[in-house]
């Protein structure tokens, strides 16, 4: 039970004026003799005032982020409104040079009443995949989405996806969705990737569905005649190609925000996700780097690079608070 300052001083004067002993008079208060005499050392060295209850927590918190950032994060949320707290965390690390938690940047918009519910489907994937590849170009994954154009019809999304570091490697919307829309796109990823020329021991092992196009002969005979191999998954299971598929719902949760008239419209706008998504777009399972810096082998020294950002933060907000407190 806490008792507030001036029950204890009343306390401190029973004793004081009683006639019994210090130890009976507090076993009649039912006061524990450890308890009084704590109270007694402060009240005897600071007097009344002593006596009261300090506060459980620090009036500073040594790790607290100073206020001009807390004014830079959120001039940085308002100007990058489509931004994720994630998002906005790593970029404000990358951008400043000075660290800042996901959590801290979500508590900070809260307060502001700048964290809005997401206006779009979000699939939740699983913790791990079971068959983890090691190295780009190791496997791609391959999958046809749609499109409809008002007034014009269905145009359908061809995508070679790199497993390994989530790249999209190439991709071709057609009007059909034929084998051969499929051995266009794979010409493009081989070129792009360079792995029509390069001498690789082993070339990209290509992952699909079981729809029409990718279980067609002519496909088959085009694998066979670049050396790939080609693994489906198991019907009724997309999760398979999960990578792709969660692809598709990022992509159509920006693209299907504006509606679309000609073929020549939508493939600009896909042009330009795509460039975003490649390069600038932060990949939480690829610890928040871009899926071209995972592509091209940058990704360890950004993740090194944020983390000796992080110990210098820490050590200076820890300076901060020395010569504050000091």
């Amino acid at each position: 039970m806490r008792y507030p300052a001036s029950e204890k001083l009343e306390i401190i004067r029973i004793v004081e004026q009683s006639h019994l002993s210090a130890r009976k008079t507090l076993d009649k208060l039912g006061i524990p003799r450890r308890t009084f005499y704590r109270w007694y050392d402060r009240y005897l060295e600071g007097g009344p005032e002593a006596l009261a209850d300090k506060p459980s927590r620090p009036n500073r918190v040594w790790n607290r982020i100073p206020r001009h950032v807390h004014d830079q994060i959120i001039n940085l949320a308002l100007e990058r409104s489509e931004l994720s707290p994630r998002e906005l965390a790593v970029t404000f690390t990358d951008t400043k040079g000075y660290f800042v938690s996901e959590a801290s940047v979500y508590r900070l918009l809260k307060a502001h009443d700048l964290i809005t519910s997401p206006a779009y489907v979000v699939i939740k994937a699983a913790n791990e995949f079971k068959d983890k590849t090691v190295r780009p170009n190791e496997m791609w994954q391959t999958d046809f989405t749609y499109f409809k154009i008002i007034g014009w019809g269905w145009m359908y999304l061809s995508t070679v996806l790199d497993d390994f570091s989530r790249y999209i490697i190439a991709w071709k919307l057609c009007s059909t969705m034929r084998a051969e829309d499929v051995t266009d796109t794979l010409d493009m990823a081989l070129e792009a990737s360079g792995c029509d020329t390069a001498h690789v021991q082993h070339k990209p092992r290509l992952l699909s569905d079981n729809g029409p196009s990718y279980i067609a002969g002519e496909l088959a005979e085009y694998i066979q005649a670049q050396k790939m191999s080609h693994v489906r998954g198991a019907p009724f299971h997309p999760q398979t190609q999960g990578k792709i598929e969660r692809w598709h719902q990022t992509l159509k949760n920006r693209i299907l925000l504006e509606n679309y008239f000609l073929p020549g419209d939508l493939e600009i706008q896909i042009e330009a996700f795509v460039e975003h998504y490649n390069h600038q777009r932060y990949h939480e399972s690829l610890s928040n780097v871009t899926p071209a810096d995972a592509y091209f082998g940058r990704a360890q020294s950004i993740i090194n690079r944020r983390e000796r950002i992080k110990k210098q933060t820490i050590e200076q907000r820890r300076l901060l608070h020395r010569k504050l407190a000091a």
